[in-house]
């Protein structure tokens, strides 16, 4: 018997690899397709949208005739006309149902027929669902949906939809349509004529045929529980004596449940850490190395954000400047940056980076950028490294003293604005060349009025809390002791750091290193204050 793994590449086979039980996922779809709706499935790259259509096909089997198709591969070449898009996706579908176990010849042998046009594609479509349950599942489908004959695909597709529900027509039982970008809002490629010749230009349209679709609203990340069965599966194999549960719900706090990095974290661990590292702590050695690891899901990232400065500076503001709070589905950029699966919005509107894995990577984006431009990572190398964090522990009053001293010397009243913008990267930038090598450190975002930020710092066994904020009042100052209090206490720490930028001018600026002790229940509490 072939010996499983966690796959991170392509299509999950469950003999083939360890896989989460999904089943309640499919129950949730399923429920949709019975209802005989239409919807679309768009969600980030490597979110498991082509496993959940294959495990769904197998699950349909039992009651529908499937096509499950794919438009990966179709060149623009197959969207010139009606008559070359119907021909090839005839051919698609015809494979498709060679395949199926339905035991009925006549739909094995769709797609012999001529078709020249999308009537003659409705006609056909018609004679084969008078008397079949038919699902037609099309994955990649935003491969080539910039394209007007594209469009007059799905739009036959609402109006034989229409004509069923009025009891006018056969068609689709369901028709579920797979990808990253929403088809709702698709952006077309018209040929104009300027000067002579023939330019393609984009144009976005709101108006989509799919108009018809219902939301899709199944949770398709990986939740604590559902982890837990992959674990489970694995352990059943290797006996490594792993607490399933604490495994699960650490896996769960650094990747919200997004499946490829759920994966990543269990195949590293498993390939390349050993088995004794089945622990809450190996999970968090293995997000480290990851993190640093190129692939197709980082490249990606950094693409995405590269090619598009609006992107660029709203993921900026978000994880290092905090002034993004309140956002709208409806901003091209929320919605890009949703679609790319960098933030989720919760039900008050306030958008919040998606897991921590990629805050943890796109923060290092940017200290990365920082330190082609500044000198300060040599400065903290060539004259702290040894002080701060050469032995065996880190000496995090240290470092919050030294950083408090540098910025002291570079600040200038005139450049308050860059401050207010930077001031937190160039903290992270200070920090991080000290950790690297013998711990991480990894940022909690608590963006609220105080606009503060949790840096946690995991070294050689020792753990650090770091508070960052921009003064906003003694208020805003006493509620961010009492929020370091209660995280202090949720990680069973005794000590605390509390980071304040006052960029206030003149006289009213305040400057402080001192240590603060403070009762809290039966335990002394001590919150190391620097105010820079």
């Amino acid at each position: 018997m072939r010996k499983k793994r966690f796959n991170v590449t392509g299509l999950c086979v469950p003999d083939k690899h360890y896989m989460v039980d999904i089943s309640g996922k499919l129950a949730q779809i399923r429920e949709l397709m019975d209802d005989e709706h239409y919807f679309t499935i768009n969600r980030a790259r490597q979110y498991g949208k082509t496993t959940t259509l294959l495990a769904l096909e197998r699950a349909l089997n039992d009651e529908y005739v499937v096509a499950s198709i794919s438009f990966e591969g179709l060149g623009d070449e197959s969207f010139e006309s009606p008559e070359v898009f119907c021909g090839a996706f005839l051919r698609l579908i015809q494979r498709a149902l060679s395949r199926a176990p339905t035991g009925d010849e006549s739909v094995s042998k769709w797609g012999n027929t001529e078709v020249r046009d999308f009537e003659s594609l409705s006609l056909h479509i018609t004679e084969m669902c008078k008397d079949k349950r038919l699902v037609l599942l099309i994955d990649e489908v935003d491969k080539t949906s910039n394209n007007r004959v594209f469009l007059n695909f799905l739009s036959m597709l609402r109006t034989k939809y229409l004509a069923r529900n009025g009891g006018k027509d056969y068609t689709f039982h369901s028709v579920i349509l797979a990808g990253v970008y929403d088809i709702k809002a698709i952006k077309l490629k018209i040929m104009r004529e300027e000067a002579g010749s023939m330019v393609r230009e984009e144009v976005k349209t709101y108006n989509s045929p799919w108009n018809i679709a219902v939301d899709f609203d199944v949770d398709m990340s990986f939740s604590a529980p559902e982890i837990a069965t992959m674990l489970a599966d694995y352990e059943n194999d290797h006996h490594t004596g792993m607490d399933i549960t604490a495994v699960s719900e650490e896996i769960r706090r650094f990747t919200s449940g997004y499946p490829f990095l759920v994966s990543r974290v269990c195949q590293y661990i498993d390939e390349k850490m050993g088995a004794g590292n089945w622990t809450v702590s190996g999970v968090r050695t293995a997000v480290k190395k990851i993190t640093f690891l190129k692939n197709l899901l980082f490249d990606d990232i950094f693409k995405n954000m590269e090619n598009d400065r609006k992107v660029y500076d709203f993921m900026y503001n978000l994880l290092i400047v905090g002034n993004i709070r309140r956002v709208s589905k409806y901003d091209p950029v929320v919605e890009l940056c949703s679609m790319y699966g960098f933030i989720t919005i919760d039900s008050g509107g306030t958008a919040h980076i998606s897991n921590m894995i990629f805050e943890n990577v796109m923060v290092d984006y940017f200290i990365s950028i920082k330190h082609r431009t500044t000198e300060d990572s040599k400065q903290v190398r060539n004259s702290m490294y040894e002080e701060i964090s050469g032995g065996e522990t880190f000496d995090m009053e240290l470092c919050l003293r030294k950083f408090a001293e540098h910025y002291a010397e570079i600040y200038t009243e005139r450049d308050i604005a860059f401050y207010e913008r930077h001031g937190r990267l160039m903290f992270l930038s200070y920090l991080k060349p000290l950790v690297n090598g013998h711990g991480n450190f990894y940022i909690e975002s608590q963006f609220t009025d105080e606009r503060r930020m949790d840096v946690v710092v995991d070294f050689r066994g020792q753990q650090f809390i770091i508070e960052l904020k921009l003064w906003r009042g003694e208020k805003a100052q006493e509620n961010a002791y009492r929020q370091l209090l209660g995280y202090m206490n949720s990680k069973d720490l005794n000590e605390g750091y509390l980071l304040t930028f006052d960029l206030r001018k003149g006289e009213n600026r305040e400057s402080k290193t001192e240590w603060v002790e403070t009762q809290n229940g039966d335990a002394t509490k001590r919150i190391f204050e620097v105010v820079v």
